[in-house]
């Protein structure tokens, strides 16, 4: 018998742009829709391109014009709460969590949930207004009902940091099992499209172009491989703000036409179904969704030892220090020998029997039914 009352829940986000983050809030509103909740998510910023994936979920924009319009936009923000009258606020990532906590007391009776979805982040490579964001984020975090955390890398991270454990909890993420499924003829559509030869080995890289995901160590490592072994290409998927200066250390690695910038991508089931493995060279992670997506589409995966991306990709993967561009080479070499002689895994098994959208789903409803009133 399903003894999980019927909630309201606005989820509060700065937008809808494609990301991981935001692709996991999306696929949590509609899981928490179809079992019968009235959601909302409210958006800072409008016009991200994931906006559309809502389903039966309403969409709230605030309209926010820039960092420095907070009275205004809390102002807004109030009155959208009121006008929805949640039973509970979830607010992902940081910026979104410092709101509820400063605006509590004119959001009540709405119960105020944090999610935090990073783990050990170099702050050293970002602005201070990000350093003095965390900073504040800590001193809040008394103020929060109740706080999910999407890794146990995270937890271990968030309470170091002096965030106050009482009321935090890990919630894994969660992969739409029937979305990001093996689709081998987009797979070698989009190989086409590349000028991948058929007798290739395709390594991607998906990832946005941050400091965070060291993209440069991926190059070094695709390099290296390549000289050992011909067959190998490399992709890596995704933009940013380093896409010049990675563009051009490239160049000066000297990858001919064995390297390929695809740029940002929506098809991401046909990426990773193109793909005969993937890797992760961040730096630093929480949960990573790229593993995860691409594992659920079948695709085994080389990781560094980040977040909980050990956790993830079990035995499926091979995991390599992070900042090690010979290591992660190896690996890649290693995970080429294994694809080859068909000895790869099945790395959709794993994510269909412990990392499902549905599981997540529960498991937040479940928590969210415990933030006490």
């Amino acid at each position: 018998m399903n003894t999980v009352r019927s909630m309201r829940i606005l989820y509060l986000i700065p937008s809808l742009a494609v990301g991981g983050a935001e692709a996991q809030l999306v696929g949590l509103a509609n899981g928490m829709a179809e079992r019968g909740h009235e959601v909302a998510v409210a958006v800072h910023y409008s016009g991200g391109e994931l906006e559309d994936r809502l389903d039966n979920v309403r969409l709230i924009q605030l309209h926010k014009a820039g960092r420095w319009d907070f009275p205004g936009f809390s102002i807004r923000l109030v009155r959208a709460v009121h006008s929805f009258g949640p039973d509970v606020i979830c607010s992902f990532l940081g910026t979104p969590n410092i709101l509820t906590a400063i605006l509590k007391s004119f959001l009540r009776p709405a119960r105020i949930v944090w999610s935090v979805r990073s783990s050990d982040m170099d702050l050293s490579r970002y602005g201070r207004a990000a350093r003095f964001g965390a900073w504040l984020e800590v001193r809040l975090s008394k103020l929060a009902d109740g706080i999910m955390v999407n890794s146990r890398a995270g937890k271990r991270h968030a309470l170091a940091r002096g965030m106050t454990g009482d009321a935090m909890a890990v919630v894994s993420n969660g992969f739409d099992v029937d979305r990001f499924t093996p689709d081998p003829e987009a797979g070698r559509k989009l190989r086409r499209e590349w000028r991948i030869p058929e007798n290739a080995l395709l390594v991607g890289l998906v990832a946005r172009l941050d400091p965070m995901k060291d993209h440069k160590t991926f190059l070094e490592a695709a390099r290296a491989a390549a000289e050992q072994d011909s067959a190998l290409h490399f992709v890596c998927v995704g933009d940013g703000p380093l896409r010049d200066e990675l563009v051009g250390f490239s160049e000066g690695l000297s990858f001919g036409d064995r390297l390929v910038w695809a740029g940002a991508r929506s098809d991401m089931p046909a990426v990773y179904s193109a793909l005969d493995m993937c890797c992760l060279s961040s730096i630093t992670e929480g949960f990573p969704n790229v593993l995860g997506e691409a594992m659920a589409c079948g695709v085994p995966c080389v990781t560094t030892d980040v977040g909980d991306a050990s956790f993830l990709v079990g035995d499926s993967g091979l995991v390599v220090p992070p900042r090690d561009f010979q290591a992660l080479a190896g690996g890649i070499q290693e995970m080429a020998a294994r694809v080859r002689s068909k000895k790869s895994g099945d790395p959709r098994t794993r994510i269909v029997e412990h990392f499902s959208l549905s599981r997540m789903v529960e498991s937040v409803e479940f928590l969210l039914n415990k933030v006490p009133v």
